[in-house]
């Protein structure tokens, strides 16, 4: 299976444009960060990402979810809102120490193979909508972008750029990229 991962700052619209990849019958997976939040929030904890084990939390659902049968007919191909470089990128931000969990999964990717060298790196679209899950400025917002594209370099991975557009345009352009990187093989 060829794993596509779509990246970028909070709020850059990485879901909405997975969302239209879905709409067009490809396989995708969510971001689990987003998911570990609103669980946590639900059982009463405001702010989860305080806690020492987040991230591995984050990293054991994003392994989880991307071992799952693919759930479209283009099972082949499948594209994942964040991966556990995302993490890593995000222990760093919270300037959290290095954990075995998280550690452990990127070697595991990394030996593995698991996702593409070729990631679609979301630009952002100049402003951050707050939520419950996301409440960083943009300012913050922007510097955790910086640091997702010297993760993401420093572990040998070439960042496509999807820059701001519709919705559609940026489907498209994700689309042409991968047809293009399987005619080159």
């Amino acid at each position: 299976m060829r794993r596509f991962i779509l990246t970028g700052t909070p709020g850059s619209g990485k879901t909405t444009l997975l969302e239209e990849l879905a709409r067009r019958g490809l396989d995708v997976v969510r971001e689990a960060a987003t998911d570990v939040i609103g669980r946590r929030q639900a059982a009463g904890e405001p702010q989860p990402w305080e806690r020492a084990d987040f991230v591995d939390e984050v990293a054991a659902v994003q392994r989880a979810r991307a071992s799952a049968e693919p759930r479209t007919a283009v099972g082949a191909l499948r594209f994942h809102d964040r991966s556990p470089v995302c993490t890593e990128a995000l222990r760093i931000f919270l300037g959290r120490p290095a954990s075995p969990g998280l550690s452990a999964e990127l070697d595991r990717i990394e030996a593995e193979a698991v996702y593409r060298r070729e990631v679609f790196f979301v630009r952002g679209l100049g402003f951050v909508e707050r939520t419950a899950a996301r409440r960083i400025s943009l300012a913050d917002a922007l510097a955790f972008e910086r640091l997702h594209e010297e993760v993401y370099r420093a572990r040998g991975y070439r960042l496509i750029d999807v820059p701001a557009a519709a919705v559609a345009a940026r489907a498209d352009l994700v689309e042409e990229a991968v047809r293009r990187i399987a005619a080159e093989g």
